[in-house]
């Protein structure tokens, strides 16, 4: 039976992953750092209750606790390493750079470190989840491996130094480490504090005659936006391969947040009009004129990342990877959960 670590396992991606390799047949073990309890319930269902899964434990352990995780990593001897974990919220990096640099550049180091030190270059292979968000101000449209990359935020220069550390172990000692660049993938299980979380969740509640006002940045920011339980099995056919490589997954199409907003509204009979420039642009109900979204320049970031597109033309041509889930398909399945739970 295989085994699998995974960092990061409470999280949207973590809680898939796990999910998915429990069906494989591996023994699935996860990181949780003591503050992160409240956010455990996305794997409660595998270690808990009828549900429970046997194969499936959990270690207290952090990133950025070198000591920690050198013996997480000696007593589970994985086969595959997940690298999730992360200060992961673009935004808030810029409000919390110096503990985003330790925990998704230095928190990278520490693991393929443990590899190294804990003699499992040969035995260990190692994912590192990579980001759109290091192409920044891009330098051409779409986005693919070779493009070169220009962080615009503290996550994506962090991300950047992890990207780097990840070639240069599997340069320098022959460790199975890996990229994958995954650009904006998004799920019911997406934390609050992501705008495509935050964009359903206000929704469903305004469908409710709740009188609740949207309140987001740059609306014209584009994303390229997939569906998260299908770029965890990207993850996994990634470590599958006999070489490593780093690999772009990506649905190839862009969307702005704008048209994210209208289809979330759309979903509950309502159309959005758009009024005024700038951070005095507010959203309306076209039938009844109620302000439902307004700008709130606190989200505005101090660098921007305008547009993100990829191209995964590498990946299918790898992997066999292609997403499935359409721009629309996926916003109607995070409109349909958010208003089952009211």
């Amino acid at each position: 039976m295989k085994k699998a670590l995974i960092t990061g396992v409470a999280g949207q991606d973590g809680s898939y992953l796990s999910e998915f390799l429990l069906e494989k047949g591996y023994e699935v073990h996860g990181t949780i750092r003591r503050s992160s309890l409240e956010g455990k319930s996305r794997v409660d269902h595998l270690y808990i209750g009828e549900t429970k899964n046997n194969n499936f434990y959990l270690h207290y352990g952090d990133v950025t606790d070198s000591i920690c995780m050198n013996n997480i990593i000696s007593k589970v001897q994985p086969d595959e390493i997940y690298h999730l974990a992360a200060q992961s919220h673009v935004r808030v990096s810029f409000d919390i750079p110096g503990y985003t640099a330790q925990t998704d550049a230095i928190g990278t180091l520490n693991i393929l470190e443990s590899i190294k030190q804990n003699g499992l270059a040969d035995k260990t292979k190692f994912y590192q989840a990579s980001t759109s968000e290091l192409y920044g101000k891009v330098k051409e449209n779409p986005q693919n491996e070779n493009t070169p990359f220009y962080p615009r935020s503290p996550y994506g220069t962090a991300k950047l130094y992890a990207y780097w550390t990840t070639i240069n172990y599997r340069e320098a000692y022959g460790i199975f480490a890996c990229n994958g660049i995954l650009f904006n993938h998004e799920s019911p299980r997406r934390g609050n504090s992501f705008v495509s979380k935050k964009i359903v969740e206000t929704v469903a509640k305004i469908s409710q005659n709740d009188n609740t006002i949207l309140k987001l940045g740059n609306l014209n920011a584009q994303r390229d936006w997939g569906y998260a339980p299908e770029y965890v099995e990207a993850m996994w056919k990634m470590l599958q391969l006999n070489k490593p490589v780093d690999l772009v997954i990506s649905t190839g199409e862009t969307h702005s947040v704008r048209e994210f907003v209208g289809l979330a509204f759309a979903k509950i009979g309502k159309q959005i009009v758009w009024k005024g420039k700038g951070v005095d642009e507010k959203g309306f109900c076209k039938e009844s004129n109620r302000l439902l979204v307004k700008i709130d320049p606190y989200y505005f970031r101090p660098t921007e990342v305008d547009l993100l597109k990829g191209d995964s033309t590498l990946a299918k041509e790898k992997i066999g990877w292609n997403p499935k889930v359409t721009f629309q398909s996926l916003v109607n399945l995070l409109m349909d959960f958010e208003i089952s739970k009211l």
